[in-house]
This record gives C-alpha cells, sequence and structure tokens, in this order.
C-alpha cells in the first residue's frame, strides 16, 4: 500500500538517520525533493508512487534539515548531496534513474556534474538552469524568503498560491500541513540558512567573488540521458529558465506543461506521469553509439 507508514523506513548513517519511503517493485528508482516551508519528499511525490511504482522500486529520500531526516547546522542545499550519496552507497545501489523536484533536480544535475556512475536517467521538474529573460529571484523565491524572515500563516499561503496555477489547490488541508513542518524550530532555522536574506546576500557576495564557473555552466558535462519537465506558468523557476539546460546538456529534452505551476508531478499529474514513465523506461537508441 502506497501509504506514509506501509512504506516509511529509515537507514542509519554515519551523519545521522535518513528516512525514505519505498514502493513497488523492478529496478531502484531515486526521487528527490525540492525545498521550501514544510517540504517532504513524501508530501511532494506520493501520488505518483502508484503509477512509478507499477515499473520501479521507488525510494523517496527525505533530504537532512527538513525536519523528517537528521537535522544538521549547515543549509540543506550544501547537505543534500552528501547524503544522496551516503544514500546511494549504504543501500549498494549502483547507476539508477533519478526524479529530482527544485532543489532536489539541481542537487542530481550537480551531482551527475562531478559523478557520471551516479545516475543513469535524470527528470527534473523545474528549477535547474539560470533565467535568460526574466527577473531574479521568481515570485516563489521572494515570497520564501518572506516567510522564512517572518513565519506568518498569511505568508506561507501567499507563497503556496505562487506555487501552482490552480489556485483552488491551496486548501485549508495543504496549508495546515505546511505549516506545522514548517514552523518547527529546527526547520525553520535551517529554512534561514538556505533562504533568509542574510544566506541570500551571503550566496550573491560568494559568487560575485568566485572564480569557479556555476554549475549551470557546467551542465554539458551530464553525460545521462535527462528529461526536463516544467510547468508552462511556474512563478518560482519560470520556463525561460529551460533553454540553458535543454541547449547544454548533451542528451537533454524538454517537456512543457500547460495551466501548471512549479509543482507539475502534482497539478498535471496524469500528464506528468505519461511523459516520465515514457522516457524512464524507453530502451537507448543504438544509433547514437554509431560512429558516421
Amino acid at each position: 500500500m502506497s501509504t506514509y507508514d506501509a512504506t516509511r523506513r529509515e537507514l542509519a548513517t554515519d551523519a545521522g538517520i535518513l528516512v525514505y519511503h519505498e514502493y513497488g517493485e523492478g529496478p531502484p528508482l531515486l526521487l528527490l525533493h525540492g525545498s521550501g516551508p514544510g517540504v517532504a519528499g513524501w508530501r511532494n511525490f506520493h501520488q505518483n508512487l502508484p503509477a512509478l511504482g507499477a515499473h520501479f522500486r521507488c525510494l523517496v529520500l527525505e533530504l537532512p534539515g527538513f525536519g523528517v531526516s537528521h537535522d544538521i547546522d549547515e543549509s540543506p542545499f550544501a547537505a543534500a548531496g552528501p547524503a544522496v550519496v551516503r544514500f546511494l552507497d549504504d543501500m549498494g545501489l549502483g547507476s539508477v534513474p533519478v526524479i529530482g523536484n527544485s532543489m532536489g533536480g539541481v542537487v542530481a544535475a550537480q551531482l551527475a556534474i562531478a559523478r557520471a556512475d551516479l545516475f543513469s536517467k535524470i527528470v527534473t521538474v523545474g528549477g535547474i538552469g539560470a533565467t535568460v529573460f526574466g527577473a531574479g529571484p521568481g515570485e516563489g523565491i521572494v515570497r520564501l524568503t518572506d516567510f522564512v524572515e517572518n513565519p506568518t500563516r498569511e505568508g506561507l499561503i501567499q507563497w503556496l498560491r505562487s506555487m501552482v496555477f490552480d489556485q483552488a489547490m491551496v486548501t485549508e488541508e495543504l496549508i495546515q500541513q505546511r505549516w506545522d513542518l514548517a514552523t518547527e524550530p529546527e526547520t525553520l532555522a535551517s529554512a534561514r540558512r538556505m533562504y533568509g536574506r542574510e544566506a541570500n546576500a551571503a550566496r550573491v557576495a560568494m559568487a560575485a567573488a568566485s572564480d569557479r564557473p556555476p554549475y549551470w555552466a557546467m551542465l554539458h558535462k551530464i553525460t545521462a540521458p535527462v528529461l526536463l519537465t516544467w510547468g508552462r506558468d511556474d512563478r518560482v523557476s519560470p520556463v525561460d529558465m529551460a533553454l540553458v539546460p535543454m541547449r547544454t546538456i548533451p542528451n537533454a529534452e524538454l517537456h512543457v506543461l500547460p495551466r501548471c505551476g512549479h509543482w507539475a508531478m502534482i497539478e498535471q499529474q496524469a500528464a506528468w506521469e505519461a511523459a516520465v514513465l515514457a522516457f524512464l523506461t524507453r530502451e537507448a537508441d543504438p544509433r547514437k553509439d554509431m560512429k558516421a
């Protein structure tokens, strides 16, 4: 059954307990959630488990610093990559396909740039790349910063409304679920280390002084096939961000979903699942290895 308790597992690592959810049978498929108030892997992907689990052994990892897996004293983004590698190593998994929502997609991309052996295929849901035409940060990131600086219920509602095209999705149940976890002291402190104004300013200053290229300038190093999925009406990571990864990742394709915000796997669930399963179950094209 794809219920929370039936799928919940724990993995003890040298850094602490990693919680994950396991559902389905077949080859392993790793799922990495995004960031934001009250986020969790289960909340991002639980509705997709029946469809994906019919083909794969789904492993939904709860990244550290979001109130489910172990707490951390650094930015959750900095802790995410090492946590993914620990999880794969300790679970004895080789090269696996991965689905990453927003921050989870960026984490997967950064790992794939550094280590081609980790992922056989990559699916991203918004988030990855760089803004080309629009102003940055997106509205959703601005509202996220406003919330972590001043965590009010109204601020949370405004952030949730920026995440979706269909405003009816922002229900009292969703608001309460997110509020309960987002305002837990350790989780809120962790969110401020990632999205607070001081953290944002430090990140901009560090990038300006760095001699290292940003990760999106290194996307050409990703050798795995990549499916970029995007909501046409995404107000967190506008769809023009897809242009850089679509052009620079050698084996990337882009699927844009209409009437859809940042949570494509939720707001356009059936269409998103169909596109993702077609990509993940597709056999490799033998012609790409043929010499001209």
